[in-house]
């Protein structure tokens, strides 16, 4: 496809996800991104971002928004999240400024409603996950809701999304020989709020989920990773046991009720950070 046509549809596919945390609370509210990958409503997104919805007990509350500029949307919960990330990473919640590989740092969201004034469409603007690996110069194209240079009042009314044109500087592996990250250099996507935005090649499917950047100083000279598509559907596979594709072909309702148990042990790893 023209890089024009899949900029048109991973934008159509992205969206904003925004928790509140309570006031005074040592939880940070938060501004991310998510990428809708089957037409029925799953968004696929960062760890780092989903686990504020193992939190609704704690007074967090989560919001989907779409749109230029983004605007309350769906409501969503959670359909899976790496419990070895959270294992791993059981207090950057409070951190002021987290760091990671990436790795493991993806998680499913699933659309289950609307706010008041917007209805649930019958098949959700949606891009496929890849399975094949990317290559160093491969066309992309990036989307994100980048929020580092805006205040929290803006993020509210006047959040637009960020589309680059980019392609891949580099790839690196968690492993020995697979293809797990992609190296995309500096651009305007390469700042906070970014994360679990989306990076597409030029047959219009989804080959990363933006991760990490360096966020000091200007944007074209930091660094945004992505961890592919392939590396996700692997770790899935290992950690769930089944194929990202069985989990995707279920109703989302259902995959939420088939998750739900699992939230009060995973919010466990990560409350003991927030004790004063």
């Amino acid at each position: 496809f023209p890089l024009d046509t899949v900029s048109t549809a991973l934008r159509a596919a992205l969206v904003n996800i925004v928790c509140y945390a309570p006031a005074g609370s040592r939880i940070k509210s938060i501004s991310g991104s998510g990428v809708v990958i089957d037409s029925k409503g799953f968004i696929l997104t960062n760890a780092h971002v989903a686990q504020y919805f193992l939190l609704a007990d704690k007074g967090v509350s989560c919001e989907v928004r779409t749109g230029s500029p983004a605007v309350d949307t769906y409501r969503a919960s959670l359909a899976f999240i790496s419990r070895d990330w959270l294992e791993a990473n059981p207090s950057v919640l409070t951190e002021a400024v987290p760091t990671g590989s990436g790795e493991d740092d993806y998680a499913l969201l699933a659309i289950i409603g609307a706010t008041p004034d917007t209805s649930l469409p019958a098949s959700f603007p949606s891009l496929s996950l890849a399975r094949g690996p990317s290559s160093v110069d491969d066309a992309v194209v990036i989307a994100s809701y980048g929020a580092q240079f805006i205040s929290s009042s803006q993020i509210q009314s006047d959040l637009f999304p960020t589309i680059v044109y980019g392609s891949v500087k580099s790839v690196y592996t968690f492993d020995t020989n697979t293809v797990d990250v992609l190296a995309l250099g500096g651009s305007a996507a390469a700042q906070e709020g970014s994360s679990g935005g989306g990076v597409a090649d030029g047959s219009g499917e989804l080959v990363g989920t933006i991760t990490t950047s360096t966020t000091d100083g200007t944007t074209a000279a930091r660094n945004l990773d992505a961890i592919t598509a392939s590396y996700i559907r692997r770790a899935y596979a290992d950690e769930a046991g089944t194929s990202l594709d069985s989990l995707l072909a279920e109703a989302p309702a259902s995959a939420i009720s088939a998750f739900a148990p699992q939230i009060v042990s995973l919010e466990a790893i990560i409350t003991p950070s927030l004790a004063n």
